[in-house]
């Protein structure tokens, strides 16, 4: 099954910043409900694209719905800022 939002990306500062997509919240139930017994400490493995890139990472749960981290290099090869507006395709599991 594949999803498909669009968010904001947003930061969480730690020991090093990183960057996140929200899931709308209608969505995050949706995901819920089909990746029963895919679920690992609560993380959700994804393979997504944004834009011309396509990525392997795991979904976290945040705030009844999920977040999807953007890694580095993800982010240099769309052009990705904080604030940006991104349109994300996603799938269950790791399958790049």
């Amino acid at each position: 099954m594949e999803y498909t939002f669009e968010g904001a990306v947003i930061e969480w500062r730690g020991p090093a910043p990183f960057y996140y997509v929200p899931m709308p919240v209608e969505g995050a139930q949706d995901v819920k409900e089909d990746a029963r017994g895919l679920e690992y400490w609560g993380q959700v493995a994804v393979t997504a694209t944004i834009g011309a890139t396509t990525f392997t990472t795991a979904l976290f749960p945040k705030d009844g719905t999920y977040v999807l981290p953007l890694k580095a290099v993800v982010r240099r090869a769309e052009g990705i800022d904080l604030d940006d507006v991104v349109g994300v395709r996603m799938r269950l599991g790791h399958d790049v």
